[in-house]
């Protein structure tokens, strides 16, 4: 579990496009589906503009695991930040995704910190 969240986190760090989406076919099953409180997309061109689309609206900002991850049967939740790279998250939230033969099929995501 804490390598597929490792890789999870990398792709949504990964901002060269075409690095970015061989890190989606690596990390999800080709129809996964992506739901958060902002976005819900189906699929690996729809999840990486997604991805993109995040990047471009905190520009210089990564994804940090927060904690250590949770796992059972084929499912694990995590908490992460985002925020400017060497500084504290500015946004926290955690997410539970299903697996599907050791891909993501499934992310349930949510937000707890958002600033105003």
């Amino acid at each position: 579990m804490n390598e597929i969240v490792a890789q999870y986190l990398a792709a949504w760090n990964t901002t060269d496009p075409a690095a970015r989406r061989a890190a989606i076919a690596r990390v999800f099953t080709p129809d996964a589906a992506y739901t958060d409180p902002l976005m819900a997309v189906r699929g690996h061109a729809e999840i990486d503009a997604g991805i993109a689309a995040a990047q471009a609206q905190f520009p210089g900002w990564e994804f940090r695991q927060a904690g250590e991850p949770d796992g059972h049967h084929d499912q694990v939740r995590f908490t992460w930040g985002l925020g400017p790279a060497g500084a504290p998250p500015v946004v926290l939230g955690f997410d539970v995704a299903v697996l599907d033969q050791g891909r993501i099929s499934t992310v349930y995501g949510f937000l707890d910190q958002v600033p105003a």
